[in-house]
């Protein structure tokens, strides 16, 4: 079990079985060519398979677990709901493609919808039928969110909008993308902006990918030129956006995050077998930072349950820190680990393996989802309350 749990009970060890027994089930015939598929930077890989087994988990109640009943969900504590993503990941069941609606949308249409919102949105992220992206960074306004810029304005019943989003996850998938946006002239930083829920599929919409150093693109730009939504699709009031905003961040590490967490460890021992099989295991050197690597992951995984279970300051963004930097020196020493092959790809063709795929993609872990650097300034400024970084 990762770490201590709270309040696992006789019920969540029979759920816990419950949920293996499922997986060992139908995770076999065409879906059990799935497993392992979709993990870090091979998110192309089996895209629209990995949908439909994401239906399928809809179909047998096993997405939004934590939503309310009386929104499709199954209101599953917080120690089921770690279960079945310690069991999923353990399984090594496909990358989800709905994390995006299902985790952040969802619960902030739960918390701040509208009873019409809620009736046209949920149902069809319940169900993997509408798939969403996040509209927050910007070309300049990445992890400084407060500072975007792409406008809206109001004109009769429609949200008119024009500006740019960039590193816009599975956009080129998506059906539709929650946008920050600013709908109050000559507002700045915090002030003035607005939650706007905008449909892709439109003359206004244009959808670039940009090719990473992996060869895939899960990373887009997309492009407003006046583009539309409608006027009651804004979540919360207008000028409230910021507010919305945050909650969703918050909803971002959830107890998917513990998933995520069995996910890192299961490829640390694979790094581990690997460096036993090839003999960099008797490499001193090699052998002292994989062991420091081990006991790194375990004040990590405790660090997890911590930031779910305590209602400590600056603990989410305390994780953030510690799994970004961890994942990224994995890759860094599944390099070394593999020696001079990990120089060359396995065909004439840019075919990485999954160490090369690791180690190009973990290059981007301290950077999304809020960089380094702003995660220790939130926590010098508003956890321990030290002076404010001048702002120019």
């Amino acid at each position: 079990m990762l770490g201590r749990l709270p309040h696992v009970s006789a019920a969540d060890d029979t759920f816990r079985e419950e949920v293996r027994t499922w997986l060992a089930e139908h995770l076999v015939g065409e879906w059990a060519e799935l497993r392992g598929v979709g993990s870090t930077g091979d998110g192309e890989t089996a895209y629209e398979e990995r949908r439909a087994w994401n239906k399928l988990l809809a179909e047998h109640g096993w997405t939004c677990l934590g939503w309310p009943e009386e929104h499709g969900g199954r209101n599953l504590s917080l120690a089921q709901q770690a279960i079945f993503h310690e069991e999923y990941a353990r399984a090594d069941a496909p990358e989800g493609v709905n994390h995006l609606g299902e985790q952040l949308l969802g619960p902030t249409l739960i918390a701040f919808g509208t009873d019409e919102q809620k009736a046209r949105f949920l149902p069809t992220i319940r169900t993997v039928d509408e798939l969403w992206c996040q509209g927050y960074s910007e070309p300049g306004a990445g992890s400084d969110l407060a500072a975007v810029s792409t406008k809206a304005v109001l004109d009769g019943d429609e949200w008119v909008i024009d500006g740019q989003k960039v590193w816009t996850s599975w956009a080129q998938k998506s059906d539709w993308i929650f946008v920050l946006a600013r709908t109050e002239p000559g507002s700045s930083r915090h002030q003035g902006l607005s939650f706007l829920l905008v449909p892709l599929d439109q003359e206004g919409v244009d959808v670039r990918p940009i090719k990473q150093i992996t060869g895939g693109h899960e990373f887009n730009e997309v492009f407003f030129t006046g583009a539309r939504t409608a006027a009651d699709l804004v979540v919360g009031e207008p000028g409230d956006g910021w507010k919305v905003a945050m909650a969703l961040l918050g909803f971002e590490r959830g107890v998917s995050v513990l998933g995520q967490q069995v996910g890192f460890e299961r490829e640390l021992n694979d790094l581990i077998d690997l460096a036993r099989s090839n003999g960099a295991l008797g490499d001193p050197v090699l052998r002292d930072r994989l062991a420091a690597q081990s006991a790194e992951f375990e004040v990590m995984r405790v660090n997890a349950i911590r930031s779910l279970t305590a209602a400590t300051p600056g603990a989410d963004n305390v994780a953030k820190l510690v799994w970004a930097t961890w994942h990224r020196r994995l890759g860094e020493l599944a390099m070394d680990v593999r020696g001079k092959s990990s120089l060359t790809t396995q065909s004439a063709e840019y075919d990485l393996d999954r160490w090369q795929n690791l180690y190009l993609f973990s290059r981007a872990d301290t950077i999304y989802g809020g960089s380094d650097e702003v995660q220790k300034n939130i926590l010098a400024e508003r956890v321990l309350g030290l002076p404010k970084e001048p702002r120019p």
